[in-house]
């Protein structure tokens, strides 16, 4: 009786939500929990860094985003591609108030990662974290870092 009259008041359950796995990588210190943390409304206060991974089940309206963050230290990212089977994206974060040593790190870890082969023909999203600190440079001024000027002109997302 109960189903029945869930059925006819509140048309059945919802439908599930779809899920979809990624994967978020970047050095450490770039935001990767963080943001997670921030996506999912919990607090940021004492976010410290990851050792090893962590997944994270990222509710939206329409879909949940299981993300898996895997650790920047330099102890860690050669574990990075263990971690790649099954994703369909890729969330990269760099901090982009960062060293020019430190960028230059994250430009090669960046590339090296889409030319895995579980990776490269998957979405990316490229994060340039951090934007609010006084020595940010700003987004044009990452892509040009992380970019070959000529791929730079053809992704610019100001034309």
């Amino acid at each position: 009786l109960v189903l029945c009259f869930r059925t006819l008041c509140c048309k059945g359950p919802p439908p599930p939500r779809p899920e979809y796995d990624l994967v978020c990588i970047g050095l450490t210190g770039s935001g990767k929990t963080s943001l997670l943390s921030r996506l999912c409304s919990e607090a940021t206060d004492h976010v410290g860094p990851t050792t090893g991974f962590s997944i994270k089940a990222v509710p939206f309206q329409n879909a949940i985003l299981n993300v898996k963050e895997l650790g920047g230290a330099d102890s860690i990212k050669k574990y990075w591609s263990r971690y790649y089977q099954g994703s369909q994206g890729v969330v990269f974060v760099l901090d982009s108030a960062s060293s020019d040593e430190d960028l230059e790190t994250a430009r090669t870890e960046l590339h090296s990662a889409l030319q895995h082969p579980q990776l490269c023909t998957l979405p990316f999203l490229i994060l340039a974290n951090h934007q609010d600190k006084p020595a940010a440079r700003t987004t044009q001024e990452v892509s040009n870092k992380i970019w070959d000027t000529n791929i730079v002109s053809h992704y610019d997302s100001s034309e």
